[in-house]
């Protein structure tokens, strides 16, 4: 592999604002494709939110147009976060999950109690949908989503963008998920410590029609609480060529910064409905390496191999910090593992840039009409911890 390019997909719109830029295909054949667009000024939130379409492969783009994502109800504000798009390949129906909730407030920790996942399909690109509802499992209700979700209570959150859907042989469609628990006593469940703490799932979702799903939820996937201090978060999922399914999970030393902080990894035998033990995420040789807690990337290409791309540090991460290097690699798809002398570096802190510097929150594809893999990350000047200016950039990696 190599890094062919690097270059500003999307410029800041000004000082203090971090502009993202992801795009995706809308059909399962040919290159049209849709390009979310969105900036923030601080952590976890959006400010501003606009797609536009383009039919040659991203060299030109329609006019940006709003999307509203944020409205205003008697009980609070109602917030939907739709994330990129989701081809299934077999009927080409696009799937795009969305983040919903009612916050009472602004505080982001609201989210805990109140997030939960609905479901658009399209036939016509994404520009329609002939489906948006709340993904509920099979035999509950709107207030009681899932088996192990009440809202109001505690959440379900589809995780960052590289938490993205797949569709296994046996025809149904997984999507990785972060359950924030309930306690004994009913209420949300933090044994770990940290900021916040999640357990990981996948949705199951099959076709009843040509136009609506219906879900289901695997085991959940938890951590402990001693070895990762905010569970497990963001999984991100991938087939392998004898069916298995390797799931790699966000783990965390958040408040203690002793402990070794690594990828997590969970691995599933019949289609995504159980998952083994969580176990550190290693290289080939069974070797450790160290990854802050941070959103990371399994990507299958079309050349049969399948990457990893996410943050390796040299040393202990502390939290979510250092979230550089960005770096990519190709997995054994017979151990599961990384194979360490594939990795390269994608981008990494520059000289007199901040130690605050995050290299992370990207998304990746392959390109249709190069087999290029494109990684959309958006890049913070970060001049300070609080400085959040910032470009989109689009990479060109070579497989």
């Amino acid at each position: 592999m190599k890094l062919k390019s690097k270059e500003v997909f999307l410029e800041s719109p000004g000082e203090g604002i971090l502009v993202y830029g992801n795009t995706f295909y809308v059909r399962r054949d040919g290159v049209e494709k849709v390009c979310y667009r969105s900036t923030i000024t601080r952590s976890d939130t959006l400010d501003t939110f606009q797609r536009c379409f383009s039919g040659d492969n991203g060299l030109t783009w329609s006019e940006p147009e709003p999307i509203e994502f944020t409205f205003k109800t008697s009980e609070g504000t109602r917030r939907t976060y739709a994330q990129p798009g989701f081809i299934d390949p077999a009927n080409d129906r696009l799937l795009t999950m969305v983040l919903e909730g009612v916050l009472p407030s602004d505080d982001p920790m609201e989210g805990m109690t109140n997030w939960y996942p609905q479901y658009r399909l399209s036939t016509d690109g994404g520009r329609t949908n002939c489906v948006d509802e709340q993904v509920i499992q099979r035999g509950y209700s709107p207030d009681h989503p899932f088996e192990c979700v009440w809202v109001g209570k505690n959440s379900m959150m589809i995780g960052d963008i590289t938490c993205r859907p797949i569709r296994t042989r046996q025809g149904r469609i997984l999507v990785p998920v972060a359950i924030a628990p309930l306690g004994p006593d009913g209420e949300c469940y933090n044994p770990g410590g940290g900021y916040t703490y999640h357990e990981a799932a996948v949705l199951i979702g099959a076709w009843i029609d040509e136009c609506r799903i219906e879900w289901d939820i695997s085991q959940i996937v938890a951590n402990d609480p001693t070895k990762s201090t905010r569970g497990c978060d963001e999984p991100t999922i991938a087939e392998m060529p004898d069916g298995r399914i390797l799931m790699v999970i966000r783990g965390s030393n958040d408040v203690k910064p002793d402990l070794p902080c690594y990828k997590w990894y969970s691995v599933s035998e019949d289609g995504g409905y159980t998952w083994s033990q969580v176990r550190p995420w290693t290289y080939t040789d069974g070797a450790n390496f160290f990854s802050p807690a941070s959103c990371s990337q399994l990507l299958q290409h079309s050349n049969g191999r399948y990457y990893w791309i996410g943050n390796i540090t040299q040393g202990n991460p502390r939290g979510n910090r250092p979230r550089y290097p960005m770096t990519i690699g190709e997995v054994d798809p017979e151990s599961l593992m990384l194979i360490k002398d594939t990795v390269i570096t994608i981008d990494d802190r520059q000289e007199g840039e901040d130690e605050a510097t995050m290299l992370s929150n990207f998304m990746a594809h392959e390109d249709r009409q190069t087999s290029d893999i494109i990684v959309h990350m958006s890049r913070p000047f970060t001049r300070s911890k609080h400085d959040w200016t910032g470009h989109a950039y689009l990479y060109r990696i070579e497989p």
